[in-house]
């Protein structure tokens, strides 16, 4: 993955062979301590959400590389640099080894890949996506939907369109009740998101 600086992207990973990533409500808030963990310092979450077997971060990155110091030192010797690829890469190899453990589990969890969609290119365009027959599949046809704001959607509308709830505040897992005030914000940055224009809706809009 190669990401830039100020850009926008979507980044996503599913469960190895469509397998569960989440057996109970404390994996799902262990993985949301881990993205705080990882993700953070290098990005603002403008919109995240974590469904039983895939999760979904729309993130602005704020830094490609930062430095990371031994937790026992202050010599900058004993400092390294971390990118955000390592970091995503350490944050589900730490939520692994947990539930291997905690489900007593071999094997990878995550596919080998995580996937990121950068959605606001120099060139001005983006791969778009829509849903046809339950498949998800690239769309390069409608300008009209090359915008954050698809994503966006889409990513809330996640857990309505798996019918996992009937609306999209009622998921515990996802920005969604941080942005409508339900709850306290715990991951994604409210002001940015205001800064950006993004809006929540509730319509299944031809997106991802």
């Amino acid at each position: 993955m190669i990401f830039e600086k100020g850009h926008l992207y979507h980044i996503y990973n599913q469960g190895n062979n469509h397998d569960k990533l989440y057996y109970n409500r404390q994996d799902y808030l262990l993985f949301m301590k881990k993205i705080r963990k990882y993700i953070i310092p290098y990005a603002d979450i403008l919109a995240w959400c974590l469904m039983p077997n895939h999760f979904h971060l729309m993130v602005q990155i704020i830094s490609t590389e930062i430095t990371i110091k031994h937790k026992e030192s202050t010599d900058c010797k004993n400092s390294k640099k971390r990118t955000l690829n390592s970091s995503i890469a350490i944050m589900l190899r730490s939520y692994t080894r947990i539930i291997d453990q905690e489900q007593e589990r071999v094997g990878s969890l995550f596919r080998q890949k995580t996937k990121a969609v950068c959605l606001d290119p120099a060139d001005g365009f983006a791969p778009v996506w829509y849903k046809l027959s339950g498949l998800t599949k690239l769309n390069y046809q409608f300008p009209e939907f090359q915008y954050p704001q698809i994503c966006f959607n889409y990513i809330h509308n996640n857990p309505v369109d798996s019918r996992l709830v009937k609306d999209i505040s009622s998921w515990e897992f996802s920005s969604a009740p941080e942005i409508l005030g339900l709850v306290k914000s715990r991951i994604a940055n409210k002001q940015k998101i205001l800064e950006l224009g993004l809006k929540l809706s509730i319509e299944n809009e031809p997106a991802l």
